[in-house]
């Protein structure tokens, strides 16, 4: 029984190590317009993306879940540099399946002042083709950086080390601004 136990905890370190190796292709790729859609912010109002093209360029992040402890942190990196988003004329927003009373929990706790949308049927994810990670057993993290047009600049898709999807989008949105 020890041996099999042994070789399943094997395969399942070898397959973590394959799957970081050789990042699935995503669907949605740099220079493709962003998917429309609608859903429901933290405080139950309506949110349509379409609604932002042309007007502002965003940062839209999926994280797993609401108060955990690597979510928390990337939640809290992009508060810390909100008011850099907000220079820049970006809209932050994150999307995970949490309800909307999650989200507003979330939100207050920690004082975020940008837009938690709910995809608890998770059709905003399947747009996005932001995949689970870990053997399909938890939420894919993936951060898009959307220009002012719609157009997607950036993909950065990091589960651990939550922290550097805010660098990443500050570096191409400063680019994107010069």
């Amino acid at each position: 029984m020890k041996k099999i136990l042994r070789i399943i905890v094997a395969l399942v370190l070898l397959a973590l190590v394959i799957q970081s190796l050789y990042p699935q292709k995503m669907k949605l790729e740099v220079g493709d317009k962003v998917p429309l859609f609608k859903s429901v912010d933290q405080n139950g109002n309506d949110f349509e993306i379409k609604d932002l093209i042309g007007k502002k360029a965003m940062v839209i992040y999926f994280y797993p879940k609401d108060d955990t402890p690597g979510c928390t942190k990337e939640a809290c990196s992009f508060r810390d540099e909100y008011e850099t988003f907000t220079d820049l004329n970006v809209e932050v927003i994150g999307i995970s399946a949490d309800d909307v009373a999650s989200h507003k929990k979330f939100a207050q706790k920690y004082n975020l002042p940008f837009t938690l949308l709910s995809d608890s049927d998770l059709k905003i994810r399947k747009m996005f083709d932001v995949k689970s990670t870990l053997l399909g057993i938890l939420p894919g993290r993936v951060t898009y950086v959307i220009d002012k047009k719609g157009i997607v600049r950036l993909i950065f898709k990091k589960q651990f080390g939550a922290e550097k999807h805010i660098t990443e989008s500050l570096i191409i949105l400063k680019e994107i601004n010069k």
